[in-house]
């Protein structure tokens, strides 16, 4: 059974040798995934309630973390980077910390969360193209690759440029 929890102080070695392993070998990944959730830990935008682990067995199996973004200086949710352990691919691991992401975003009464990736994956859990709700990134080459989740604090006056956390320059 997977157990979906806040990550502890305790699960920080996990968590880093798990976005390690997670993007090892993918293809559109920096290289740096692991070294961007540390440097995310202990900023302004570090938001310890959106840091999400998957565990299994009582071993980390994946993660996903959320940091405040900004948008037309107010702060807002990006989603990323999520990371499930390659050998338990195709589980369900994945779907279950998005859902979970969501649920406490929506519980905290976040406006929205913010993402760059795959519209074939991110799509299923209601993201579509932050343009279509007049959110744009400070990389127009992204395209609908950035992509947004509205929830129920959504407001139709957050329009403009988002810019993800700081520490997304140096990692991301």
């Amino acid at each position: 059974m997977t157990l979906i929890r806040r990550e502890t102080d305790g699960d920080r070695e996990a968590v880093h040798a798990l976005q390690e392993a997670a993007f090892a070998a993918a293809v559109h990944a920096s290289g740096h995934e692991a070294d961007l959730v540390d440097a995310l830990r202990g900023t302004d935008r570090w938001a310890p309630q959106y840091s999400l682990v998957a565990e299994i067995d009582g071993k980390v199996a994946g993660h996903v973390v959320s940091s405040y973004g900004r948008l037309n200086g107010e702060p807002v949710l990006g989603l990323g980077p999520i990371g499930v352990d390659p050998a338990r691919h195709g589980q369900g691991i994945g779907s279950d910390l998005m859902h979970a992401a969501i649920a406490a975003a929506d519980a905290r009464d976040e406006p929205a969360i913010l993402l760059l990736g795959d519209p074939g994956f991110y799509g299923r859990f209601g993201f579509v193209p932050a343009a279509d709700h007049g959110v744009e990134s400070e990389h127009p080459e992204w395209g609908y690759y950035f992509q947004i989740r509205t929830l129920a604090a959504w407001r139709p006056d957050l329009r403009g440029v988002y810019s993800y956390a700081p520490a997304f320059d140096r990692f991301g």
